[in-house]
């Protein structure tokens, strides 16, 4: 007997298993927080393959307000996708907390749209967490928000300190955790990478 292939067809069974027991679809609602970078990036991935499916997808980002992201610019045309930028650049750069929760609230404004349109199979919410930390928007009409939307909609919320409402709402969350970042090594962002 060959111990490797008794272990994989025992493995293969467990998995067969789990698979056959998952039975039902839904829109799931994915939250990917923690302080280790690549959760934007994760996001992002998650549209690439939704594009790819044919899905149409909608994309909020809160706080960043540049427009010049690789991201951004990859995407930016793509028939099915739409891309809002909501924010006026990050807080230590404004340093406008009125100005920024106002921007905050019109953003979700616009995102509430996209929430009550069955069209969209994937929303994006980037960088959510952060009006949501700040009170900028109200908690509990957020959740509501998201649990009235289509039944088939997938979203995904990005940032760091989620709160623990969202995450007890979430179907998949996912912590980034940051080991080590060259940035601190005096590296600046990269493109391609961080850009």
């Amino acid at each position: 007997m060959d111990p490797y292939r008794d272990r994989m067809q025992r493995k293969k069974a467990i998995v067969d298993a789990a698979i056959a027991r998952a039975d039902r679809d839904q829109g799931l609602l994915l939250v990917l927080t923690g302080n280790g970078k690549g959760k934007s990036s994760s996001a992002f991935g998650m549209v690439a393959r939704a594009l790819g499916h044919g899905m149409k997808v909608g994309v909020a980002q809160f706080i960043k307000g540049r427009r010049d992201t690789g991201e951004e610019a990859f995407f930016r045309d793509r028939p099915g996708l739409t891309w809002l930028v909501l924010g006026g650049g990050f807080t230590w750069e404004t340093q406008d907390p009125v100005h920024d929760a106002e921007l905050a609230r019109q953003g979700w404004e616009r995102v509430q749209e996209m929430l009550r349109d069955p069209a969209l199979g994937l929303v994006v919410l980037d960088e959510l967490t952060y009006p949501l930390r700040q009170g900028w928007l109200d908690l509990g009409q957020v959740l509501a928000d998201i649990q009235a939307r289509p039944p088939l909609q997938h979203l995904v919320i990005t940032g760091r300190g989620a709160p623990e409402a969202l995450l007890t709402a979430a179907d998949t969350v996912t912590e980034m955790r940051d080991i080590k970042h060259a940035f601190r090594a005096g590296v600046r962002a990269q493109k391609g990478v961080d850009l």
